[in-house]
């Protein structure tokens, strides 16, 4: 069987319990492994909306669309009326991390993931940790990053590797690391805030899963790129940058070089806070661009 995962039909096979059936369930799964399973070294699948046979292949899972997330994780309800009246088929989920602006998530937990992946969501998981010192939103200051950077990200990516499991998101999902705008021009905090994202993703490759990073074009953003080109170790995989009142693109952005985290690696924020209604259902998002990796989860 198959079902309809953004623009391409990927193979499902339905769960028996025992007897016939049952056998014909193993020979199905056996076979269709052994047809989707890639090349020693095959990247992520790049076609548009499509799931790279989840989940019998081992590859990244990529998406190249549109996307919304959302404070608070939403309804069954509303998320099935989206997808099946919205132009979204990804979301952004706020699944960890102790600066999480909406940290009760009434509906949020492996169930829901389970539900909203077999409705042919993509999900991008974000972990709100630790901030920079010098973050530009002073309430925000309160979760600062400490003394020990090396070790509280290593510790906060663990974290974030127990809670993706948690809600079913398996090795191989990228997990996005939320670092919210601060003082790049403080070279002492930037330092800090560099080596506490550095000890996130290393610690997160470690454990198989993909490291991604959000954050201001012009501050987070910036200051990747600048580590970048002086060819610092422990970057992320995948950048999301919020840019926001400019035309929704994943290249062009004039913080990154052209070149950078290409392609299909990027992921481009370019309205918040904007209120939509889709079958009925109404949220307050912020919009994005998205030709990047997502999480990998189970059926």
């Amino acid at each position: 069987m198959y079902r309809f995962a953004g623009s391409a039909y990927v193979p499902y096979v339905r769960k028996w319990s025992s007897g016939r059936g049952a056998a014909l369930a193993v020979v199905l799964v056996a076979l269709l492994t052994a047809l989707t399973l890639p090349a020693p070294g095959a990247a992520a699948d790049s076609r548009e909306g499509e799931a790279a046979a989840r989940p019998y292949s081992g590859r990244p899972v990529h998406f190249n669309g549109w996307a919304f997330d959302t404070c608070e994780a939403p309804s069954l309800a509303t998320m099935k009326a989206w997808r099946a009246s919205s132009p979204y088929r990804a979301v952004g989920i706020y699944f960890g991390g102790r600066g999480r602006g909406c940290p009760r998530q009434t509906n949020l937990n492996k169930q829901w993931v389970k539900s909203v992946d077999r409705m042919g969501w993509f999900l991008l998981p974000v972990y709100v940790g630790s901030q920079s010192p010098c973050v530009t939103v002073t309430h925000k200051r309160r979760y600062a990053i400490g003394r020990d950077p090396w070790r509280q990200g290593a510790a906060e990516a663990r974290d974030a590797v127990v809670r993706a499991r948690w809600h079913g998101m398996i090795p191989g999902s990228t997990l996005y690391l939320d670092i919210e705008s601060y003082d790049v021009g403080n070279r002492a905090c930037a330092a800090r805030t560099l080596d506490f994202v550095r000890a996130w993703n290393r610690e997160l490759r470690r454990h198989r899963y993909i490291p991604g990073y959000y954050s201001s074009a012009d501050s987070g953003i910036a200051h990747l790129e600048r580590a970048r080109r002086a060819k610092i170790g422990d970057l992320p995989t995948v950048v999301w940058f919020a840019r926001w009142g400019k035309k929704p693109s994943v290249s062009g952005e004039p913080s990154l070089h052209p070149r950078a985290w290409m392609p299909h690696r990027r992921i481009h924020q370019y309205a918040g806070n904007v209120k939509e209604s889709h079958g009925g259902h109404r949220l307050n998002i912020d919009r994005n661009r998205i030709d990047a990796l997502v999480a990998r989860t189970w059926e």
